[in-house]
């Protein structure tokens, strides 16, 4: 049976259904996902043209090797065009319809040419070209939401991260065994963290869809006591972003003083409970901008959906913190110093081997060259020269005049010792950017709330207890052990019995176990190129 449309040919009943179906997507009008995913189901012809079907899917998928070596394997069949594929389609046309809750590209997949290719089939060839063009289309979703949009150290050259691609032929396997929607569902990470930002994110929007946080504060500081319209903006903020109850104080009173404070812990502020100038800026903050903010962290969150080890240390640079986590729980933390923006700390994970009490101090050549005029000169006596088999060499034997800092034969090594750079232990996870973690006789610096001043490398504030947690493990008396090792003055290096990962991250957005939304400035300008670069790959926000 055939309908005829006033405004074209004759179609079959289905083509018929699924042309307005799409039309009626196009249009806003209400139609099930069940129905549609029912009605793009491509009418069945007649069985001699198949071959048509398998030039026609090997011509498609023919630019993926991975996609085509699965298709050879299974004789070039269907998986997603078959009568029995709806389940299948209607998971991916549910899943690509939701992408952009996820902060990811949705263009990229275009769910309504998809849609549209299949209204179209009128062939076993054009049939070939969607089941190629549903796989892509799958493959890419896929990869996207399970490791990232982005290939990070494209964009900034400092993050260094082995992405957890997805095998595409493996991946095509396991989908066709597996039932489709808890497969697909389950390709977003699953760490705790990226739902708590996933369901964040749409709680901000809705926010913002209902006016926001309402005005900002016109005050360049309050403080307790205070009183005024000011005042009533600050409460009104407090309020909206669930710092404070539904009050009708207009006094900067007790209550909103802890609210301050609260508020000024979750967004990395010294918390006086005085709403001073950077309380205000942050509080000031549109709720549009903490948006991006949250979608730049979705995709970093992609970009470590691997196991992170049921024991890891976890070092957010942004927050100017480093945590032990054991099975999801921090049993440890304490403040850092990382890397100045003039020499900026990497973003990467790998594995703590080792710690190194009472550790002598091999300067990098960039720094050598800052010790170059007092070295050359007769200075810095604190420092040996050391000759490729170890022994130190008599600095008068060394004609400095002959050098450079970058051509000295030696490397310059400063003995253990009270005023050794690295303090009475270092933390060692080797890897080729030369960062660590280690303890350092500069105290004073861990009393400032931005805390980014050093060379590249990560000191602690509380380095003895740091490694107390961490030979815990191993150690009935981890204290005594550490003590009696230290007290010997000898360089000494003690193995981790079990090694323990280590995750270098840059988190401006991330949450609490309360799912309470933390921010931090973005030290180094590396979310907002990150942002810029999610907008250019098609990312859409706010729209």
């Amino acid at each position: 049976m055939t309908l005829t449309s006033p405004t074209g040919p004759k179609r079959s009943k289905t083509q018929f259904r699924t042309h307005a179906a799409i039309v009626s997507l196009a249009l806003g009008v209400s139609v099930t996902l069940p129905a549609v995913v029912a009605m793009i189901a491509p009418t069945p012809v007649i069985a001699q043209e198949f071959p048509a079907f398998r030039q026609a899917l090997a011509e498609g998928v023919g630019e993926s090797r991975a996609l085509s070596s699965f298709y050879r394997e299974i004789g070039y069949t269907e998986v997603w065009t078959g009568a029995e594929h709806a389940a299948r389609r209607s998971a991916l046309v549910s899943a690509l319809s939701r992408a952009e809750e996820h902060g990811l590209p949705s263009a990229r997949y275009d769910l309504q040419g998809l849609l549209a290719a299949f209204n179209a089939v009128q062939t076993e060839r054009d049939r070939g070209f969607v089941e190629a063009r549903a796989s892509l289309t799958f493959l890419q979703y896929a990869r996207d939401i399970s490791s990232g949009v982005l290939e990070p150290s494209a964009v900034i050259s400092d993050i260094v991260r082995d992405l957890p691609r997805p095998d595409p032929a493996v991946l095509m396997r396991e989908f066709t065994a597996a039932e489709p929607v808890s497969f697909i569902r389950n390709l977003a990470p699953s760490a705790p963290e990226y739902a708590r930002l996933f369901h964040a994110k749409r709680e901000l929007e809705d926010t913002i869809a209902n006016g926001g946080w309402g005005p900002t504060v016109q005050a360049g500081s309050l403080q307790p006591g205070q009183h005024g319209s000011a005042v009533v903006a600050l409460r009104n903020r407090l309020i909206a972003m669930g710092y404070m109850p539904r009050v009708a104080t207009a006094r900067y009173d007790g209550m909103m003083q802890r609210a301050v404070q609260e508020f000024q812990v979750a967004h990395g502020i010294d918390p006086d409970g005085v709403a001073g100038s950077a309380t205000i800026r942050e509080i000031n903050v549109a709720p549009e901008e903490r948006v991006r903010n949250i979608v730049v962290a979705l995709e970093r969150e992609r970009w470590l959906n691997i196991p992170r080890g049921d024991r890891h240390v976890w070092v957010n640079l942004t927050d100017f913190s480093a945590r032990v986590v054991d099975f999801d729980q921090v049993t440890f933390q304490t403040r850092s110093v990382v890397g100045s923006r003039a020499n900026q700390t990497p973003e990467f994970s790998d594995v703590m081997e080792y710690l190194e009490i009472n550790p002598d101090w091999t300067l990098p050549r960039s720094i050598v060259a800052e010790y170059w005029g007092a070295l050359s000169s007769g200075g810095a006596r604190h420092l040996n020269m050391i000759d490729g088999q170890g022994n130190v060499v008599p600095r008068e034997y060394v004609d400095f005049a002959r050098y450079s800092p970058t051509s000295l034969p030696f490397n310059v090594r400063q003995p253990p010792g009270p005023g050794n750079p690295l303090g009475e232990v270092k933390f060692m996870f080797p890897n080729a950017h030369a960062i660590y973690l280690h303890d350092t006789p500069s105290r004073s610096l861990f009393g400032h709330s931005v805390r980014a001043y050093s060379h590249g490398c990560i000191r602690l504030q509380d380095p003895r207890d740091f490694a107390y947690t961490l030979l815990g493990m191993q150690e009935v008396d981890p204290e005594a052990y550490y003590q009696r090792v230290l007290r010997s003055r000898q360089q000494t290096r003690v193995s981790l019995l079990t090694p323990v990962p280590v995750h270098l991250v840059y988190r401006t957005a991330f949450t609490s176990v309360t799912g309470r939304m933390n921010y931090r400035a973005d030290i180094y300008r590396r979310d907002s190129r990150l942002y810029d670069a999610l907008l250019r790959a098609g990312v859409e926000v706010g729209a």
